[in-house]
């Protein structure tokens, strides 16, 4: 989750509580993948992108909602919904998903190979595996992330202001 807010601060729906955990439900779905029908699968993936589109509309509506000139307010909203939207779309989404798929796919592989377990076992122990990983990888795919769009896209919009991402 985020840093401790300072007093008096409004705390983010789609940060600061249980709401950010369903930016993670696609990790969670690729985690069971072995053990439930690809549907599954994809519905994970609808719940972690529907997460990703609304925290994105969610902090266009706030930087419109900050006073300053017309002039300034519609490039604040477009760069907070983009920086918002890529930025989540990366780190809650798309990089964690491959990785633990990856991981998953190797330990099912490694398990095949190196056990005579059966199956049911085998899969089952991906699955706590690949949600074993999931805590492991998030604070460093959000840096990251973080430093790639620094070293990027952020760069195209230096004097409108970043958004806070994670």
């Amino acid at each position: 989750m985020s840093e401790p807010q300072p007093r008096g601060a409004e705390r983010d729906l789609y940060r600061d509580t249980w709401v950010r955990y369903l930016g993670y439900a696609n990790e969670v779905g690729e985690a069971f993948r072995s053990l439930v029908p690809a549907a599954v699968v994809w519905l994970s993936y609808g719940v972690a992108s529907s997460y990703v589109l609304a925290d994105a509309i969610d902090k266009g509506k706030k930087a419109g909602e900050v006073p300053s000139p017309e002039a300034g307010r519609s490039a604040r909203v477009t760069v907070a919904v983009v920086d918002t939207f890529v930025w989540q779309a990366l780190a809650s989404v798309a990089i964690p998903g491959f990785t633990i798929n990856r991981v998953c796919a190797a330990s099912l592989y490694v398990l095949g190979t190196a056990t005579r377990w059966p199956l049911a076992v085998r899969k089952w122990t991906t699955t706590a595996l690949g949600l074993l990983t999931i805590p492991v990888i998030i604070h460093p795919i959000d840096r990251s992330v973080d430093f790639l769009l620094d070293s990027s896209l952020r760069k195209l919009y230096p004097s409108v202001g970043k958004p806070s991402s994670s």
